[in-house]
């Protein structure tokens, strides 16, 4: 649900950044209150985690289109929802500078549509009281997967939104919302169910992780060891290899855009949007997840033979770890920074 740039307007683009920056403040003005030790590692481990499982889109059956974890909801059971919202807000910048997945104009509006929704709504409001802070296997699959879809239903309407108030696209709101809502229906539960597995491991490794986490409460001396060594290990893995595995059909939204359009990308105006996809394009050493290719590589590739599955490529291992890795050092170092100005103040 990464939105490029030609479906926002720059006054809608500077809204929203406006928006996920000043939320971004007040979450790191609130999460010094239980920032400790032992939170800034599991933080810069976990942005890796779901920059590695973003990578891997799985098909959405009999409908030709795809979806990928969201992974905001997972960050705030484990971190808190404003810690969460810093690594998934850490993510995205990484994903649009360095990979060119989701516009700089539109960096705003994808970190408030995929952090707001899950560590605001789904999980302070939906995920905590339907588990009711009594863990168990049962209330965790239940309240990851009621706050899963209904996150993952507001970011897709509000993606809609941005695009309708924009008016810079030819995509009617009708038509663009009958499509957006059932098919991210289909991928909010699946989201559900990743997000039960990995709730579901920290629960039975570190119960104390999540009961803290959901209490607002320093996570003290606690080991996490275990919790950290199997996210780092899932990071690797997916983003190195398992990355290989990801469904080519289009995500949800380029699914809904084709349906809608025709294209599942539509054509930036000029003016701001050149001027930032220009600087993306320098800063986006491995676009796509992949090498850059000249030219004549691109076209021999668009009007050559179907892409093989799994697609083997170098390209797509080096952006998983590194990506990963770059997230790791981003995220832990916003940790790292606030725990420092914590103890200076």
């Amino acid at each position: 649900m990464h939105m490029a740039d030609a479906l926002i307007s720059p006054a809608v683009g500077g809204v929203m950044w406006a928006a996920s920056a000043g939320l971004a403040a007040y979450s790191a003005k609130k999460v010094q209150a239980d920032l400790d030790e032992s939170k800034v590692p599991l933080m810069g481990v976990l942005g890796a985690a779901v920059f590695a499982a973003q990578m891997i889109n799985f098909t959405i059956p009999g409908t030709g289109s795809s979806g990928h974890l969201g992974g905001g909801l997972i960050l705030a059971a484990l971190l808190g929802p404003y810690a969460g919202f810093l690594v998934m807000a850490s993510i995205l910048t990484i994903q649009a500078l360095f990979f060119g997945d989701g516009g700089l104009l539109a960096l705003g509006c994808n970190i408030f549509n995929m952090g707001v929704y899950s560590c605001f709504i789904a999980y302070p409001l939906l995920f905590k009281p339907l588990t009711k802070n009594k863990f168990s296997s049962g209330r965790i699959f239940f309240g990851a997967t009621i706050a899963a879809v209904i996150g993952l239903q507001l970011g897709a309407f509000s993606v809609v939104l941005e695009t309708l108030f924009s008016g810079i696209s030819d995509l009617p709101f009708g038509t663009f919302v009958l499509l957006m809502q059932p098919i991210h229906l289909a991928i909010g539960v699946v989201e559900g169910l990743i997000t039960t597995a990995a709730i579901t491991f920290v629960w039975k490794a570190r119960p104390e992780i999540i009961e803290r986490a959901a209490e607002g409460k320093a996570y003290g001396k606690l080991s996490m060891r275990k919790v950290i060594v199997g996210f780092a290990l899932f990071a690797v893995c997916t983003g190195g290899a398992l990355s290989w595995f990801a469904s080519a059909n289009p995500d949800g939204l380029e699914w809904s855009m084709f349906h809608t359009s025709g294209k599942e990308e539509l054509e930036a105006p000029g003016g701001i949007h050149q001027a930032l996809a220009a600087l993306q394009e320098k800063t986006a050493f491995l676009p796509d997840y992949g090498f850059k290719q000249a030219e004549t590589a691109v076209t021999e590739t668009e009007t050559g033979s179907e892409e093989t599955w799994p697609a083997v490529n170098g390209g797509t291992s080096l952006s998983g770890l590194l990506g990963g890795l770059l997230t790791l050092v981003f995220a832990g170092m916003i940790g790292a920074g606030l725990r420092f100005m914590k103890k200076h103040a």
